[in-house]
């Protein structure tokens, strides 16, 4: 348990931070799965659409330190290029 002022304040940033972090991860996530699914369902058009929305939401979270930038850029050029196979 924390003793100091200043320990208890580093507790209490600690969880907003851990809340904005989960909250950001997640909402990357549900972009990643919705290209998944218009994959899935083997609609390039919605695939495109899906994939455009998601790469800055991907970007994003790099940047803010939720992922690493060379993972973000994994997903995304891994994502691109299964939607670049689907035929229209």
């Amino acid at each position: 348990m924390a003793n100091t002022k200043s320990a208890k304040k580093a507790i209490r940033k600690i969880e907003t931070r851990t809340a904005v972090n989960k909250d950001r991860r997640s909402r990357m996530r549900g972009f990643i799965r919705k290209v998944e699914e218009a994959i899935a369902s083997g609609s390039k058009d919605a695939a495109t659409a899906a994939l455009k929305a998601a790469e800055p939401e991907i970007m994003r979270a790099a940047q803010k330190g939720v992922a690493h930038k060379n993972t973000a850029s994994r997903k995304v050029s891994r994502l691109s290029a299964r939607v670049k196979t689907l035929t229209a």
